[in-house]
C-alpha cells in the first residue's frame, strides 16, 4: 500500500514538474480565438448600454514575455447588419485603419509564483495603438492558470478609453448624425482571453485569424440585398471621406482607400445602377459651385471605373449648393455641405 502511495505521489509530481520546472512562457503562448472574446460596450441616450464585439482577432505571448493582439476592425459585431456598416465607415473608418493592436511586456516576476497561487491579479501596463493613435494604458487583469499548457487572462474591469484620445469623436458625431442619438463620447472594453502553450515547431496563426461566427459580421464575400445596398449607399454618403484638393476636382490621395471599399460594395450589388452626386457649400458664385460639384462626381465616377466597375452602372451628376444639408452658417456647417452622395437609380 505504501509503495502505490508513492507511485502515484511519484506520477503527480511528475505531471506538475513542466509547470514548476518551466519557465512561464517556454515555447511561447498562442492565443485560443475560439475561446477568447473581446467586447465593448457603448453609452447611447445617457444611459442605454449596447454590448459589441470583434469576430476576428489574434494573439500571441513570446518566450520573452511579449504580448500582442491584432484585432481586425472590420469584424466589429453589433448584432445589426446596417449598424455594423456604420461602425466601419462612420466611426472605426476601417478603410484607412483597418486593425488595432494591443501590446505589453509581461514581467515573468509577476507571474513566477502562478504555480503555486493558481490566480492572480496584476497591473499590466500596455500599448494601444487604434485609428492612427497610440497611447499608454494600465489595465488590471486577472490570470488563471488553468493547466501546464493553458492560461486564461481576463480584464477585471472595463477598460475605459476616451474616444477623443483616439480622434474618434469625429467619428462619434457621424454615428449620432446617421442614428438620430447621442453616444457618450466613451467606450468600455473588456477581455477575456485564453492562451495554449504553443507546441515547439509550429507556426505562428496569422492576425486576424477569423472565430467561430466572424463570416456575417465581416461579409467578405456574397452579394447584397437591395435593402443592404440602398443602407450601405446611404451610410457612405455620410461619411465624408472623399476629399478633394481645395477648390479643385483632384481626389485626393487618403480617399482611395474609401473608394476601393466603395468599388467592393458596387460589385456586391449586381444590375444596380449608382448615382455619384458632387455637392458644395454656398460659398462663391452659384455657376462655378455647380461647375465644381460637377468635375469632382466625374472624377469620382473616373476613378470607380478604373477599379472595374463599368461606366453604364455609374452616374454622376453635379448639384451644386442647392441641396445643402444643413445651413452654410458656419465652417462646420460649410464642411458638412461639401461633400459626394451615393444612391441607387434603379
Amino acid at each position: 500500500m505504501l509503495r502505490l502511495t508513492i507511485s502515484i505521489l511519484t506520477v503527480l509530481f511528475l505531471s506538475l514538474r513542466p509547470a514548476l520546472a518551466a519557465g512561464p512562457f517556454e515555447h511561447g503562448w498562442q492565443l485560443n480565438t475560439e475561446s477568447s472574446a473581446i467586447r465593448f460596450i457603448s453609452i447611447k441616450k445617457g444611459s442605454i448600454a449596447e454590448s459589441s464585439r470583434f469576430a476576428a482577432f489574434s494573439g500571441s505571448i513570446s518566450e520573452q514575455g511579449d504580448a500582442k493582439i491584432n484585432i481586425a476592425l472590420d469584424s466589429v459585431d453589433t448584432s445589426i447588419d446596417l449598424r455594423n456598416v456604420r461602425m466601419r465607415f462612420l466611426f472605426f473608418e476601417t478603410f484607412t485603419y483597418p486593425e488595432a493592436t494591443i501590446t505589453a511586456r509581461i514581467d515573468p516576476d509577476q507571474i513566477a509564483d502562478l504555480a503555486a497561487v493558481q490566480r492572480k491579479q496584476v497591473e499590466l501596463p500596455v500599448t494601444l495603438s487604434l485609428h492612427g493613435v497610440e497611447a499608454q494604458l494600465t489595465a488590471p487583469v486577472a490570470v488563471t492558470l488553468l493547466g501546464n499548457d493553458r492560461v486564461a487572462v481576463a480584464t477585471v474591469q472595463p477598460i475605459i478609453l476616451k474616444l477623443e484620445d483616439f480622434a474618434l469623436n469625429p467619428g462619434r458625431e457621424k454615428l449620432e448624425e446617421a442614428a438620430g442619438v447621442t453616444i457618450t463620447p466613451v467606450g468600455l472594453v473588456s477581455l477575456d482571453l485564453l492562451f495554449d502553450r504553443t507546441a515547439p515547431g509550429s507556426a505562428a496563426v496569422p492576425a486576424g485569424t477569423v472565430t467561430a461566427g466572424a463570416a456575417a459580421a465581416l461579409e467578405a464575400s456574397g452579394d447584397f440585398s437591395r435593402e443592404a445596398c440602398t443602407g450601405r449607399f446611404e451610410i457612405l454618403s455620410r461619411s465624408r471621406s472623399v476629399n478633394f484638393a481645395p477648390s479643385t476636382a483632384r481626389l485626393d490621395a487618403n480617399s482611395r482607400g474609401f473608394l476601393d471599399s466603395l468599388s467592393d460594395i458596387i460589385r456586391r450589388c449586381p444590375g444596380m445602377i449608382v448615382e455619384v452626386g458632387g455637392h458644395t457649400d454656398s460659398q462663391g458664385k452659384a455657376a462655378w459651385n455647380m461647375a465644381l460639384s460637377e468635375k469632382r462626381a466625374a472624377a469620382v465616377n473616373s476613378y470607380l471605373r478604373e477599379t472595374g466597375i463599368p461606366a453604364e452602372r455609374l452616374v454622376s451628376v453635379g448639384y451644386g449648393e442647392t441641396t445643402p444639408l444643413v445651413p452654410n452658417n458656419t465652417v462646420q456647417n460649410r464642411a458638412k455641405n461639401r461633400r459626394i452622395e451615393f444612391k441607387v437609380l434603379n
